[in-house]
């Protein structure tokens, strides 16, 4: 994974070889049902620190297999943008979710994408 580190105003750098697929925002449906199986992460880095998590209603599960990925703050755009949780099915019965988070180094702020490992 290739990482670049900025040092003056905010600006993400993400590895361009990822593809990581877009949870929603706040407006979009209750639960994404996902197909793929195969772990992507991507990692940027900013130098201003993300906002407090925002309280969320969790709304009912469609099914017992569902799971309830919470929401996050990313980098888009020169700017943090919520992340809306939802409710989705993970590739496979052993599958995990590791949680996406943001990492304070130094002055600098390191964001991974969340992934079913």
């Amino acid at each position: 994974m290739t990482t670049t580190t900025v040092t003056s105003t905010p600006v993400a750098v993400a590895n361009p070889t990822v593809v990581v697929a877009n949870p929603g925002y706040a407006s979009s449906p209750a639960y994404v049902t996902t197909t793929n199986g195969v772990p992507a992460t991507s990692t940027m880095i900013v130098t201003e620190a993300p906002p407090a998590l925002q309280q969320e209603v969790v709304l009912a599960q469609p099914s017992p297999q569902h799971v309830w990925l919470g929401g996050y703050w990313t980098w888009r755009n020169d700017r943090y943008e919520w992340m809306a949780g939802h409710w989705e099915l993970p590739p496979s019965s052993s599958s995990a979710w590791v949680a996406p988070r943001w990492q304070q180094e130094g002055n600098a702020y390191r964001f991974t994408e969340g992934y079913w490992n």
